[in-house]
């Protein structure tokens, strides 16, 4: 599923499951920046969760982060966000209002049931229902270092709402040692053997509150009940475990993801990914070169719209990404090769071109950080074949780059590149951006500045985790 042409992005997807149908619940942003957010809330359906969905019902727009319950008494409710832009307060607390299944649309009176505690930064409502308790989880405090998970409760779900003892259940705001720091942002689960768990967002920075090259992630606390009917963790205090134990259920393995694809089959990898545009035979194939992914050359790795780029995200500190480039371009204007990439404004790229002056297929390095564009090698690499093995090696906030021209002789080029710039961290503090969530991504992709489209064959991608 992705979001309208015009939008920013889909945000806050929520799923759930009643009676042989999954709801996805998510917001469809059409303004990020700036004071004025319009935030538009949909929810799909299918009886399969992998699809086919339905076509997007339009719930409301009055703020993002929305979550559906299904109540034990067959009615069913939305909380979100109430986007506040009156003098800068943004964050205006949680509303709920119920979702009609046979209409399919929200229905009724707009309940206003939690303003937030001292934390402030309200956000991502979830309700769960236990022994006639309404609980409402909520993240506040922001998504950066101050992240907590807060919890409220009420014997009517459109309340009042009274906060929990002990509030935040879950931070790492008041110990930077912690190796699991931004937790906040939890869901709760009970799993078939009785136990209950919180689930919870998380960064791991390459320094104390420092850069987290691999974003936000997803971590998991035991809880449990006491006699007050409140949830605790269950190691005690409100710090993230790097550890819980599992519970005891029936293992179902599965099965392994090679680290290597070779492009022998007709799906890609799994943990591919494209840039806002759906993959498809118009500019990336694995049908037009067998044993080759084709990808076609579009705009630059600057341009948000129609980029050629096919990438995974960074699940290491310490990784290496490495593919095979066939490419013959008979211009400047065309480039292909190997990205480490975090958005427009932040990327460092090792790619084969063609240069005139020296009539010669040529490697070159360009990194572009907060829209300041440098170039590390001081002469391009000239290549007497359009085809070079490209290599990234990262170590932590340390990225190098290297090639070769038969897979095994390798030469380390462009110096030391600074792979912590492609952080959430360091790019939500910059001037353009409100926020930041992805963390890098390493991959393959092609330009054609031309407008000629021509293709680039990548014959395998590897990510090695060293």
């Amino acid at each position: 599923m992705k979001g309208n042409p015009d939008s920013c992005g889909v945000w806050a997807p929520s799923l759930t499951w009643k009676e042989g149908t999954f709801y996805l619940v998510y917001t469809d942003v059409k303004r990020f920046d700036g004071r004025w957010k319009d935030t538009h809330n949909y929810l799909v359906t299918a009886t399969q969760i992998d699809g086919a969905w339905s076509e997007p019902i339009y719930l409301n727009s009055s703020g993002f982060d929305p979550s559906l319950f299904h109540d034990d008494d067959g009615r069913a409710w939305v909380p979100n966000l109430l986007v506040d832009h009156r003098k800068g307060k943004f964050f205006g607390g949680i509303i709920l209002q119920e979702y009609s299944y046979t209409q399919r649309k929200l229905i009724g009176e707009v309940h206003y049931i939690f303003s937030g505690t001292s934390l402030g930064i309200t956000e991502g409502p979830v309700i769960s229902k236990r022994n006639g308790w309404y609980y409402l989880i909520t993240a506040e405090g922001g998504t950066e270092y101050d992240h907590a998970v807060t919890v409220a409760r009420s014997r009517h779900i459109t309340g009042p709402y009274e906060v929990h003892p002990t509030n935040p259940v879950l931070t790492s705001a008041h110990n930077p040692e912690l190796a699991l720091q931004k937790a906040g942002h939890g869901s709760l689960v009970e799993t078939a053997d009785g136990k209950w768990y919180l689930t919870h967002l998380t960064g791991r920075p390459l320094t104390k509150r420092g850069r987290c090259t691999l974003g936000r992630e997803t971590a998991i606390q035991e809880i449990e009940w006491r006699q007050d009917d409140w949830f605790y963790l269950k190691h005690g205090g409100n710090e993230p475990c790097i550890e819980v134990e599992a519970p005891d259920l029936p293992l179902f393995p599965q099965p392994e993801i090679p680290l290597k694809d070779d492009f022998e089959e007709d799906t890609l990898n799994i943990h591919f990914q494209s840039l806002r545009v759906p993959m498809d035979e118009s500019w990336v194939s694995l049908k037009k070169r067998k044993g080759s992914l084709g990808i076609k050359g579009q705009e630059s790795l600057c341009s948000t719209h129609t980029q050629s780029m096919i990438a995974r995200r960074l699940q290491h500190f310490e990784t290496e990404a490495i593919t095979r480039l066939l490419f013959e371009p008979d211009t400047f204007q065309q480039m292909a090769g190997l990205t480490c990439y975090y958005n427009t404004y932040h990327f460092h790229y090792l790619y084969l071109s063609w240069e005139d002056t020296l009539n010669s297929y040529v490697l070159n390095i360009v990194t572009n950080d907060d829209n300041n564009w440098s170039e590390p090698l001081p002469e391009y690499i000239p290549l007497e074949k359009p085809e070079v093995w490209l290599r990234a090696t990262i170590r932590r906030e340390i990225l190098n780059f290297s090639y070769s021209t038969d897979g095994e002789k390798w030469q380390q080029i462009g110096g030391t590149l600074d792979a912590s710039i492609l952080s959430d961290d360091y790019v939500q503090n910059k001037v353009q951006y409100n926020a930041a969530f992805t963390g890098t991504f390493t991959g393959m992709c092609c330009q054609d500045l031309s407008g000629k489209g021509k293709w680039a064959w990548f014959d395998h991608f590897e990510y090695k985790p060293l």
